[in-house]
């Protein structure tokens, strides 16, 4: 309708009232009104004649279905529907409707030439292998677990994190990155994993002497499939060595739940365990007697070594007067093995090499462990345990330090 004009002077202001005359007519026979002030335009607001057309629903979950490629033929299917429905009905999303009909087609062409070739089977394998490595590579120093079985060995799986008070099939003690690069295959992962976990247990378990006899290193290494993928990760953990036994408590012992002058102890005697542990591969002097010269010298100045970290801290009064002999023990020791070190002959070496092996007895090393309250009890024959002057013994039971 139009809007009346403002009332004139000489009309009164209130409802408009039509004149009884007829109005003027315009040049093409309309009313001709005087021309009224200007408005905006109407804001468009609810209104069931301007509302557009919808969008097909078959149109957008053929889109979605095409785009994720998880079900290419159901995708394919709803697009072609989408089509029909939106020529019949009027309906917006015919784009949406036949973009998702090809991409469905183009999935469902690769899933097809996957089945063909076997594809799939491997991309499943993938995905699950994947998603297991994935969840063990989460795991982080310090976190216990269960394994899949109970069984750190020969198996795979999704570990499940629980308490370290409680029982668990493993410690998390380290974990490192190999470098990138082409996959070096298993056995060279293998090897780096033995070597690297191995020389890293000790900054997690300072106290070897705190790690039951029945306890080894484990690891999880990536696969060459995980590989391809961008894992490089590997996770050293503590574990028993028999089977179906668990662990209970954390191995954790070092600078976060140990004292400065445990601490300091302890890295003392961890200069001899390195040198002790780069022993040549053959066990027999006669086999290599550069060799076992050349690690008599290695223990001899890690004997030195240690001798002098243990001097040169300040050790609470109880402690002083044991470390003080323990440093003392370790000067003749050292004197026997720099013997060993130039020696002339097998016959030779192996005298000076027993009479510095008695010089490392670990039970020296009890009255200073006691005094600064770490674990005072030897490890079991030759189990492998570590620290101090012959604090435990090799795997051959020379009750060598280690």
């Amino acid at each position: 309708m139009s809007i009346p004009p403002p009332p004139s002077p000489q009309q009164p202001h209130g409802p408009y009232q039509p004149s009884q005359q007829q109005p003027p007519q315009g040049p093409y026979g309309p009313p001709a009104y005087p021309q009224g002030p200007e408005y905006q335009p109407w804001a468009q607001g609810y209104s069931p004649y301007n509302r557009p057309a919808p969008v097909n629903g078959f149109a957008i979950t053929s889109l979605v279905l095409g785009v994720l490629c998880c079900l290419p033929g159901l995708g394919l299917v709803f697009g072609l529907i989408a089509l029909r429905q939106i020529r019949r009905r009027g309906e917006r999303g015919a784009g949406l409707a036949a973009g998702g009909a090809v991409l469905s087609g183009i999935g469902l062409a690769l899933w097809a030439l996957m089945l063909a070739t076997g594809g799939a089977s491997s991309f499943w394998e993938g995905v699950k292998e994947g998603a297991r490595e994935g969840a063990n590579s989460s795991m982080v120093k310090g976190e216990c677990f269960d394994a899949p079985g109970g069984r750190l060995s020969g198996g795979g799986g999704v570990v499940t994190g629980v308490p370290c008070s409680g029982e668990h099939d493993g410690e998390v003690f380290a974990s490192f990155r190999l470098r990138d690069g082409g996959y070096p295959g298993d056995e060279s992962v293998s090897r780096t994993a033995d070597e690297r976990c191995y020389g890293l247990r000790d900054t997690y378990a300072m106290d070897a002497w705190a790690v039951p006899d029945d306890v080894d290193v484990y690891y999880l290494t990536p696969t060459e499939r995980g590989w391809r993928a961008g894992d490089r990760e590997v996770t050293c953990v503590f574990g028993n060595v028999t089977e179906g036994a668990n662990l209970t408590g954390s191995l954790r012992n070092d600078a976060t739940v140990l004292d400065a002058d445990q601490v300091a102890y302890l890295r003392a005697a961890h200069i001899l365990n390195a040198a002790v542990e780069s022993a040549p591969e053959a066990d027999r002097v006669e086999d290599d007697m550069r060799g076992h010269k050349a690690w008599a010298g290695r223990i001899s100045a890690a004997l030195d070594g240690q001798a002098r970290s243990l001097r040169g801290h300040r050790w609470p009064g109880a402690a002083r007067e044991p470390v003080t002999v323990l440093a003392a023990d370790l000067d003749r020791a050292r004197a026997e093995w720099a013997k060993a070190a130039r020696a002339a002959d097998a016959d030779a070496f192996y005298r000076y090499y027993d009479t510095g092996l008695r010089l490392l007895d670990p039970r020296k090393g009890v009255p200073a462990r006691r005094a600064l309250g770490l674990e005072a009890t030897p490890p079991a024959g030759g189990g492998g345990a570590r620290d101090d002057a012959g604090d435990g013994g090799s795997d051959d039971g020379s009750g060598m330090a280690v």
